[in-house]
């Protein structure tokens, strides 16, 4: 690897956009070029990530226009979007008009949900409002890197944290014809996933010492759960999803119940789940259940498992900032632009958090 890739970052002081931040400083191949705020343009990066001025002394936050002249002047860069749902599409729309008007093919990965959906008006019947860039759908493929072996569009949507947690389970199931298409799933969720701005039922200190369910089969996720798996598995399936917020900082848990097709017992179903995941470095399959803390802070997911002969049990925890978001984010940059996957994300979990 001679020449690093260029990379320009969208979603300002985002918790996102910081673990986006942190992986690229790590990354042999990657070399950050930008990073949007229009909210803080001209302040330095360290101000709003301390841990990361070490690294990035010299930073500062840029507005719209300068980030586009960016974008213009970059032969082959990448473009990592952890803008907001519904801003994210009109932002990466004018990133990639002002390139294409400068003659540069830059990549985009979009963490948002704004590319997760095949339509625009799939995802306008799920998010109450019209989308950004409906004319840039078709350029977008929204897939898990480990469920696609090609892409044929410049452009990949990351399916986000939740959705990652409960299609890396699923997804097997499904595709290997081992359950009926009925999945129940219960999530739980680190406070991490709700973003920066505190409010009553996201804000850490009301979460901490507590535990509770929110939006029970109605969470906008799970009709993007449920579309991806189709994609990916070949099977239309109903997801009951059940999501819980957690009294830790950063992480997912969830557990997968589904009714056998036919009698199976638990070695055989881990043994179809390893064989599925085999030669994919970033999921582990384990005879024991896992924990979060195994996975906290790496793009590491851990999937364990039960089955009694006629009901089936999956667990799988991940990071929701790494895996879940912006390190499948970096394993989708690898992938589009040739580099060995594992590029800068093979960190272990620092294991006490």
């Amino acid at each position: 690897m001679t020449e690093k890739i260029p990379a320009i970052v969208l979603g300002g002081t985002g918790y996102v956009a910081g673990e986006l931040l942190r992986l690229i400083a790590a990354h042999p191949g990657v070399e950050l070029k930008g990073i949007l705020s229009d909210s803080q343009p001209g302040e330095p990066l360290g101000k709003w990530f301390p841990h990361l001025a070490p690294v990035y002394p010299n930073l500062k936050f840029s507005d719209l226009e300068t980030i586009s002249r960016l974008a213009a002047s970059l032969p082959a860069a990448a473009i990592l979007s952890a803008a907001p749902h519904g801003v994210a599409a009109g932002l990466i729309d004018q990133l990639l008009c002002a390139a294409e008007a400068g003659g540069t093919n830059p990549r985009v990965i979009d963490i948002s949900a704004d590319y997760r959906y095949a339509s625009a008006q799939a995802y306008e019947a799920v998010y109450p409002h019209a989308h950004g860039a409906p004319h840039r759908v078709a350029q977008f493929t929204c897939a898990l890197p480990e469920h696609l072996e090609t892409v044929n569009t410049p452009h990949v949507a990351h399916p986000g944290c939740f959705s990652t947690a409960v299609l890396l389970p699923s997804v097997p199931l499904l595709k290997l014809g081992l359950i009926e298409p009925r999945l129940f799933v219960t999530g739980v969720t680190g406070s991490t996933g709700s973003g920066r701005t505190p409010t009553a039922g996201t804000h850490h200190p009301q979460r901490h010492s507590d535990f509770y369910a929110y939006n029970p089969l109605a969470h906008r996720h799970a009709p993007e759960i449920a579309a991806i798996a189709q994609t990916a598995s070949g099977v239309a399936a109903e997801f009951s999803f059940v999501p819980h917020s957690g009294p830790f900082a950063r992480g997912i848990h969830v557990t997968v119940q589904a009714v056998a097709r036919r009698s199976l017992k638990t070695p055989e179903l881990l043994d179809a789940l390893r064989e599925f995941y085999r030669g994919k470095p970033f999921v582990r399959v384990s005879g024991a259940m896992p924990h979060v803390k195994d996975v906290t802070s790496s793009n590491y997911a851990v999937i364990g498992g039960a089955a009694n002969g006629g009901t089936v049990v999956l667990t799988c925890v991940e990071d929701n900032l790494t895996k879940g978001a912006a390190g499948g984010a970096i394993q989708w940059l690898n992938r589009l632009f040739g580099i060995e996957e594992t590029a800068g994300l093979t960190a272990p979990a620092p294991g006490w958090t």
